[in-house]
């Protein structure tokens, strides 16, 4: 294993918990910042989580105490126009894999997300943050804008008013003004990767093939027309009907017992 690879490997450490498994940011020294190494080895992750059909779930979160500063302006500063319109380029397409992975996917929020580090936990289905978290998008106060799906994630989440708001004046929120704003899902009092594991629970039991087509179809809810999203919800409603976890489903209900999903 070369210098670079070796970097690649250690950037995100991977922990596997039966159907779960938990990405963390491993660069504590830089508090989490988001180097190329990082964001490429969150796109394998990526790769791999979505071909795994026995992974359920997947909480991405950080060591070291903080979830990620963003981007790594120490490295950014080294870098050309071109080499930094690549960089966002691979931003977006790795953001982009992660949101729509076929499994429910949760930010686990402790300590700084801010830039493209609040960008990865919108890229996410649930965001988790402890309440001493703080969360927000800079960017315009280093004379650029949120460039890896920010401005448009923030905006479908929270509304275009508050967006502009919290861009703009580039505005820092703590954990319990992220979750009145609607930029979280829950308040962890403490660690939030914990809070994040017991909100997951339910979800590992769960009737995979519904979970995958009812995320595919909330999703559509964003991109299409009301007639075109009914299509794509009739059509993943279709792919359930044909699950043998649907037949199983009806067997519990009358046999009075808990269903066992696999998959199928």
């Amino acid at each position: 294993m070369d210098d670079g690879e070796a970097k690649l490997q250690s950037s995100v450490h991977v922990e596997r918990k039966g159907a779960l498994e938990i990405w963390l940011i491993n660069r504590p020294e830089r508090r989490n910042a988001l180097d190329r190494a990082t964001i490429r080895l969150l796109g394998k992750l990526a790769e791999q989580a979505a071909c795994d059909s026995s992974l359920r779930a997947v909480i991405i979160s950080g060591k070291g105490g903080h979830f990620s500063a963003g981007a790594d302006l120490k490295e950014r500063q080294q870098m050309s126009k071109e080499e930094v319109q690549e960089l966002l380029s691979l931003y977006r397409t790795v953001f982009g894999a992660i949101d729509r992975l076929p499994v429910p996917v949760v930010a686990a929020i402790d300590g700084v997300a801010l830039g493209g580090g609040l960008e990865l936990a919108l890229a996410c289905d649930f965001r988790i943050a402890s309440s001493s978290a703080i969360l927000g998008l800079p960017e315009v106060t280093l004379a650029i804008i949120p460039g890896a799906g920010g401005t448009q994630r923030l905006s479908r989440l929270v509304g275009p008013s508050r967006a502009k708001e919290l861009i703009l004046f580039g505005k820092r929120v703590s954990g319990k003004e992220a979750l009145e704003m609607g930029l979280i899902n829950a308040l962890a009092e403490e660690s939030a990767i914990s809070f994040a594991e017991e909100f997951v629970a339910p979800l590992l039991e769960g009737a995979p093939i519904a979970i995958a087509a009812a995320l595919e179809a909330i999703d559509a809810a964003w991109n299409h027309s009301l007639e075109e999203g009914l299509s794509i919800e009739r059509l993943c409603y279709e792919r359930t009907l044909a699950s043998e976890d649907r037949l199983e489903a009806l067997r519990a209900f009358n046999e009075k017992r808990k269903p066992i999903y696999k998959g199928k």
